[in-house]
């Protein structure tokens, strides 16, 4: 359903189009130079998650190697491209292979990185919404998003109905899995991943995860940013456009399709033709960046892949 949805999008934006135009523009317009400097940072990313990882599995007892971690991290890009999301439970399960690393624990710690990266995420939208609020409200406009309609579809009653419903649908779920065999081993489960979740509190040097964070994130914005510069009708849009399109374009990748195909390139080209540039070259932008940042996702994930075929296996003995 992801691929269907991806693909279903993409070919409504891009039907009827000049596709030997956009092999003229990758051959002919495109300074790929650019292009080239900004893979660096697109691996840098990968690489500083992989190093934060495993600062957060040390407090839980887990201690797999730095290659491993790296290595993981590759691969579950690489995976999330065919199901979306598959990605968080390979590298787990990676880790669980080669370090013998507790599978439960692996995925608790998974959620407290994401927990923090969407606090950051929501913390860089907020600055940049107000820094462009007006590019915002026309976006809105644009797309057709109101949000007053959103957060008030519901009447209050509504609300507490669904509530209620949830509510009694967990406690429903809680006397199944009693009365079956498989409660223990869900208990179990449960209380690795929940061992994981709170490994923030007892990580030994907070200002390092700090950086590595911040690393993250300012390693992805440059490997989106300094596609900018491949194309002149991208070039002189600055620094500000950037932001705002790096951000809208993240949180368009919440739509579980791979590596979020369609939402982000109908999210970002929408953003930039707010900002002046034509929508054919809007286009051709977005396909051209995302389909060459996929494919170094694709070549990452297979250099993993390779690796980890090498990589002695490591017992719990050892």
């Amino acid at each position: 359903m992801p691929l269907v949805l991806g693909a279903a999008i993409l070919y409504w934006m891009y039907r009827g189009e000049n596709w030997q135009q956009i092999v003229h523009v990758m051959t002919d317009e495109m300074d790929w130079t650019w292009m080239l400097l900004s893979f660096p940072f697109g691996i840098l990313a990968q690489v500083f998650r992989g190093w934060r990882w495993r600062q957060t599995l040390e407090p839980v007892g887990e201690h797999p190697r730095l290659s491993t971690s790296i290595h993981a991290i590759f691969l579950s890009y690489a995976a999330s491209l065919l199901i979306p999301r598959v990605g968080e439970f390979t590298r787990c399960g990676v880790l669980a292979r080669y370090d013998a690393v507790s599978f439960p624990k692996a995925l608790g710690t998974v959620v407290t990185e994401r927990a923090i990266d969407s606090l950051l995420v929501l913390g860089i939208t907020a600055i940049v919404i107000l820094l462009e609020m007006s590019t915002f409200g026309t976006f809105f406009q644009k797309t057709g998003t109101n949000l007053h309609d959103i957060l008030y579809g519901f009447s209050w009653a509504g609300y507490v109905v669904v509530a209620i419903c949830v509510a009694a649908m967990l406690i429903l779920l809680h006397f199944l899995l009693r009365k079956l065999s498989i409660y223990n081993k869900v208990k179990a489960t449960l209380s690795g991943i929940w061992q994981g979740i709170i490994s923030l509190k007892d990580v030994r040097n907070i200002p390092l995860f700090a950086v590595f964070t911040l690393a993250i994130w300012l390693s992805y914005f440059l490997h989106y940013y300094l596609t900018f510069f491949c194309f002149d009708f991208t070039a002189g849009l600055g620094i500000g456009c950037a932001l705002v399109t790096f951000i809208v374009g993240s949180i368009a990748v919440i739509v579980p399709t791979p590596n979020g195909a369609g939402p982000w390139h109908f999210a970002v080209k929408t953003m930039l033709i707010l900002y002046g540039v034509q929508d054919e070259r809007a286009l051709y932008f977005v396909l051209i960046v995302h389909t060459i940042q996929t494919m170094l996702v694709v070549v990452l994930g297979i250099y993993a892949w390779l690796a980890l075929n090498f990589t002695s296996i490591k017992t719990l003995k050892q």
